[in-house]
């Protein structure tokens, strides 16, 4: 039976077998948040969407700018995750479990802003009952659902031997790792089926992520509104949950690293080489987005140009330059420079920007467009209220906590890989090594 060994591991744990009272302090803050975000729902299922700052034309606000923001975000776990793993990364074996885990949970969130759109919860059962599949939403639904079920297995596979590893160090939870284990005792077998399930898994969830952010985009590309009726909103949405996923990994990796002291585990390389992915991603965010407003100005359709006028020189200008500079600007000074790249503070500045800048990319996709309709009205100006705010806080604050608690029950960097890791490195890279060599010849 497989056993816990290794003194310097004991640090994966720690967080698991101690926990400090500024943890609690932690908590109850993030509590208090989301509760006053469940009193500011409340409010609303009383009120209805009147203590919103929604109205017409503007039915869509702050609530599907969330929506498309965490379902970006998702991207974060299973994307990477699974790409580095296929091209055999070894230094990503620290940062999966971390991405993973924010893949699954603000999936929940993303799917509850829906929810908080509908204004009835009650009417998330019509889409179970008059579902209609010539509807871009309800393709929404069905890859949103598919996706979170193959990133929670794509979670818990790898959870499995840590879990094993829980269950014969902590007899008092016992009860809870027990059944999770599902029996593992690290044996041969064992070890090959659960390589080959991950392998497998990973070869699926790839399409399936792609798929998720390129059906988002269609909820807007399939309709007429000005500047959303666009063949590049595929790729440019999926671009930007890349984008944005790994910005998130790198931020959440920061905070662990510091509250965890795990310092010796992830290590300003892994900053550094998630800085080059976060660096390609913004030149390619750029790229998209520069092809997407030339090709509108180029074409110099009114109802568009109207639009495009009110983001770059009218009452949305500021958001939208605040997003060029913090999406680009900002990342691509810091990137670029090595010395910033690889020390931890420059890709966590990186990476706060880029999520600034993402969420105001969110905003301006979806408010501009619909406070310009094709027909003639005179449509009021939107601004969220503080309920909207509210909710989007108590989002945020629960997302955290929901991760803080993962933490405290299982190791967020993975025992086992970083074991294999050790074991595999030195005969992978002299094999390695010897594969760009030729054959010795003895005379």
């Amino acid at each position: 039976m497989e056993t816990f060994e290794g003194n310097d591991d004991s640090r994966l744990l720690a967080p698991i077998e101690t926990t400090q009272p500024r943890f609690w302090i932690f908590i109850g803050t993030l509590l208090a948040i989301g509760l006053w975000g469940a009193f500011a729902w409340w409010t609303q299922l009383r009120r209805g969407l009147s203590v919103t700052g929604l109205n017409s034309p503007v039915f869509w606000g702050l609530y599907i700018t969330n929506f498309v923001f965490f379902i970006g975000i998702s991207h974060a776990g299973t994307l990477i995750s699974a790409i580095l793993r296929l091209a055999h990364a070894e230094w990503r074996r620290s940062i999966t479990r971390a991405a993973e885990v924010i893949t699954v949970l603000v999936l929940f969130f993303g799917m509850a802003c829906v929810i908080l759109d509908l204004g009835r919860p009650d009417r998330v059962f019509n889409v179970l009952r008059f579902g209609n599949f010539t509807s871009p939403l309800l393709w929404d639904v069905t890859s949103v659902a598919t996706y979170l079920t193959a990133s929670t297995i794509y979670l818990f596979l790898p959870l499995i031997p840590d879990i094993a590893i829980l269950r014969d160090r902590m007899p008092s939870r016992r009860w809870l790792y027990r059944p999770l284990a599902l029996g593992w005792t690290g044996s041969d077998r064992q070890r090959r089926l659960l390589d080959r399930s991950i392998a497998i898994m990973a070869v699926i969830v790839i399409p399936i992520a792609v798929s998720v952010h390129t059906v988002v985009s269609w909820v807007f590309a399939m309709t007429v509104q000005p500047m959303w009726h666009s063949t590049i909103f595929g790729p440019y949405f999926v671009v930007g949950a890349i984008f944005s996923g790994i910005a998130a990994i790198i931020i959440a990796m920061a905070i662990i690293r510091k509250a965890y002291h795990l310092e010796e585990y992830l290590k300003p390389i892994h900053f550094n080489n998630l800085g080059l992915l976060l660096l390609v991603m913004s030149l390619l965010w750029f790229y998209f987005t520069f092809a997407e407003f030339l090709t509108t100005y180029y074409g110099g359709e009114p109802m568009h140009m109207v639009v495009f006028l009110s983001k770059t020189q009218g009452k949305f200008s500021p958001l939208f330059w605040t997003m060029v500079v913090t999406c680009f600007i900002v990342p691509f000074s810091l990137l670029a420079n090595r010395r910033t790249r690889t020390r931890v503070w420059g890709t966590v500045a990186a990476s706060v920007s880029v999520q600034i800048g993402m969420w105001l990319e969110r905003f301006l996709i979806v408010v501009p467009s619909l406070s310009s309709p094709r027909i003639p009205m005179a449509a009021p100006s939107y601004v969220p209220s503080w309920v909207e705010w509210s909710l989007f806080a108590a989002f945020v604050s629960m997302f955290i906590l929901l991760y803080a608690t993962f933490t405290k029950f299982f190791p967020i960097v993975s025992i086992w890989e970083i074991r294999e890791g050790r074991e595999h490195s030195v005969s992978e890279v002299t094999s390695r090594v010897l594969s760009y060599l030729p054959e010795a010849t003895h005379e």
